[in-house]
């Protein structure tokens, strides 16, 4: 039987610590980080967001939002509905579709909804911070799903704590709501405003009162957030908010803009409302989006990733041509690129690998043991397509190194006579603070070792990356983007502190 929490669901008992945010004296647990992932193979999104107002069946609109973002996190997950009077939330570890169940979701009435869909960083995987967070604050019920990182948050908390404050998870979002309940703004616009602009690093969230919907992106735009529209010809629109357009589609919903950085939402009955909390900071959204994280038929950014994955692959041909009889994917990922490098390079393309799509979730268990077992079990190479064949092979990364080495191993093991591995983007030489859960720079290989080292590491005939200036002009595409490479170059766009860094003093005598 799957473990849920309730919150404030009518004839169910609320089994969250019971506090009061910025009401000192009402103490609350606070949570360990329990769980360590390990050697993942590819790097992990924090999470999803998706928000819904003025639909009869709110929560069945999130569930369906949450699902269309599901690849963006698959630990956790949770929706949080108003209707008015009362602010209910469900969350439990698992996919969506096993949590959500019809029972579930028919505890959940309310016209407005948010829902949260997460991996969680290193450590951080307890039930009480999955989201949204739900809280009993000075400025009322407040509910909160946060996409993204904070790089100051313990000069905050530290902050937040001296002033009384007491914490019931560790999360970021819950340092937002914290910094809400104790701001000294007369309205809720003006203290989420106030709060926003207190805090450093990346975030899209969403928010809801008994009565409002907000939502709100840092002032670089790390992550994407965008709204769009149900037109109801009988009524007020539905208006929604969701961290990939493809959540649209689903819904069956217009899309209307990108929330713009430093920008905050609110929709009430009467309409939608904006304000810029903050201006003049330039924009450093994450590039690795349009490389990995974000769906093809999401439109992330004004840019199609589709075209962007696209028109990665030609160039990685330009820069990089070699002599081969096919080109092949490692699934899903590498698929777009590999159809763009195929078609510049004038070779065939094939499915020489094959992706088992029952067994994802192997990737978020702790065990060691698992995932050394996990790329024979997610990938199988087709051997007459293969067999004595010069292979291309076209990935969208490489981190640590060891998951390469296993694919090259295997396309070898089937018989190819060359494999030629090709990385549609640059070398991964730092990790993110910004909401993607990264190696250490110690773990990065291209950190730590020439290309030509790392070629011998994963026993490929060759290897190339995209360069930096290819990955800039395939993804900006003529929107005039400005992104954030520094897991590419090392330099970052804001100031931050690697807590793990920071050495315990020395005892004395």
């Amino acid at each position: 039987m799957m473990h849920l929490l309730y919150q404030g669901v009518p004839g169910i008992a609320d089994v969250s610590a019971q506090h009061c945010v910025g009401a000192p004296g009402l103490a609350s647990e606070t949570w360990d980080r329990t769980l360590a992932f390990g050697d993942d193979p590819k790097l992990r999104e924090e999470c999803g967001v998706v928000a819904i107002h003025g639909h009869p069946d709110a929560a069945r609109e999130a569930y369906l939002g949450l699902y269309a973002l599901q690849h963006r996190g698959q630990e956790s997950a949770g929706i949080a509905t108003a209707d008015g009077h009362h602010l209910a939330n469900i969350k439990g570890m698992g996919l969506v579709s096993e949590i959500f169940t019809d029972e579930v979701l028919s505890k959940l009435p309310g016209r407005m909804a948010i829902g949260h869909t997460r991996y969680s960083t290193t450590g951080d995987s307890a039930l009480l911070n999955a989201q949204p967070i739900r809280v009993d604050s000075t400025k009322g019920l407040i509910a909160i799903a946060h996409n993204g990182n904070l790089v100051n948050l313990g000069t905050v908390r530290a902050k937040l704590e001296r002033a009384g404050a007491y914490f019931q998870t560790t999360s970021d979002s819950e340092i937002i709501v914290q910094l809400i309940a104790h701001s000294r703004a007369g309205t809720l616009v003006d203290a989420i405003a106030d709060s926003l602009s207190q805090v450093e690093g990346a975030f899209s969230i969403v928010m809801m009162t008994r009565d409002r919907v907000f939502a709100a992106r840092d002032p670089r735009g790390f992550r994407p957030l965008s709204m769009g529209r149900i037109h109801n010809p009988e009524g007020p629109d539905t208006i929604i908010f969701a961290s990939e357009t493809c959540a649209f589609d689903l819904l069956r919903a217009e899309f209307e803009r990108d929330v713009l950085p430093g920008e905050l939402v609110m929709v009430t009955e009467d309409g939608v409302t904006s304000r810029q909390y903050a201006n003049g900071v330039q924009q450093s959204s994450c590039i690795f989006e349009h490389v990995y994280f974000a769906r093809p038929d999401s439109k992330i950014y004004g840019r199609w990733v589709q075209e962007s994955r696209d028109q990665m692959g030609r160039q990685l041909a330009r820069e990089s041509a070699v002599q081969a009889d096919v080109v092949v994917p490692v699934p899903d990922s590498g698929v777009t690129a590999a159809l763009g490098y195929a078609e510049e390079a004038g070779l065939p393309f094939r499915f020489g690998l094959i992706r088992n799509h029952y067994v994802g979730r192997t990737f978020i268990e702790p065990e060691q043991r698992v995932r050394d077992f996990g790329v024979r079990l997610k990938l199988n190479p087709v051997r007459n397509l293969l067999e004595g064949k010069r292979v291309v092979l076209i990935d969208d990364s490489i981190i640590r190194g060891t998951t390469s080495r296993k694919i090259v191993r295997m396309v070898r093991g089937a018989g190819a006579k060359e494999v030629h591995l090709r990385i549609s983007c640059p070398p991964t030489v730092s990790p993110c603070f910004y909401g993607v859960d990264t190696p250490r720079k110690r773990d990065l290989i291209a950190a730590n070792k020439s290309i030509e080292e790392i070629r011998q590491f994963i026993e490929a005939d060759s290897l190339a990356y995209l360069s930096l200036e290819g990955l800039l002009k395939t993804c900006d595409g003529g929107e005039g983007n400005s992104f954030c490479v520094a897991c590419y170059t090392g330099i970052y766009p804001t100031q931050w502190v690697d807590v793990e860094d920071i050495l315990p003093a020395a005892a004395t005598l």
